[in-house]
């Protein structure tokens, strides 16, 4: 096994996320959010494609509270679908006994829900398949020092 060498701006980050995570307010507003609450989009048509990449933006945002890595770059995102502004996404946890599986799917769809263009979220959480370590990006992987 690597050894990954101490980063203490990386430890400041995971310290930061962390405490966002144990005040269960989600990971902070990202820029472009919603000012004008949810109805601010109502009539106006949907770039699906721009709206995927900014909730992905948004999922990116959320760490899981162990691993120094984002949800989306781990791969406990299995799905994310939009349909008329509304998001639906399927994922998972490293482990079926994390202690956060009861609030992790919470703090998530409220940090989609916050995306500008989104007017609401459901996070479904799923151990089909179960996850795995393959499932962690190449540029996470990277960063762990798992390559």
């Amino acid at each position: 096994m690597k050894r990954v060498n101490f980063d203490p701006d990386l430890e400041k980050k995971k310290t930061e996320i962390m405490e966002q995570f144990h005040s269960n307010n989600g990971p902070e507003q990202l820029e472009g959010s919603k000012e004008a609450g949810p109805d601010a989009h109502a009539g106006e048509p949907v770039n699906e494609e721009g709206l995927r990449e900014r909730v992905i933006e948004a999922l990116k945002t959320v760490y899981d509270p162990e691993i120094p890595v984002n949800i989306y770059d781990l791969g406990l995102i299995y799905k994310v679908d939009i349909q008329n502004r509304f998001v639906d996404i399927d994922m998972t946890l490293t482990a079926p006994g994390c202690p956060v599986a009861h609030t992790f799917p919470g703090m998530v769809e409220r940090s989609v829900a916050l995306v500008s263009g989104v007017e609401g979220a459901a996070v479904e959480l799923v151990w089909d398949p179960p996850w795995t370590p393959e499932l962690i990006s190449e540029a996470a992987r990277l960063e762990l020092g798992l390559i």
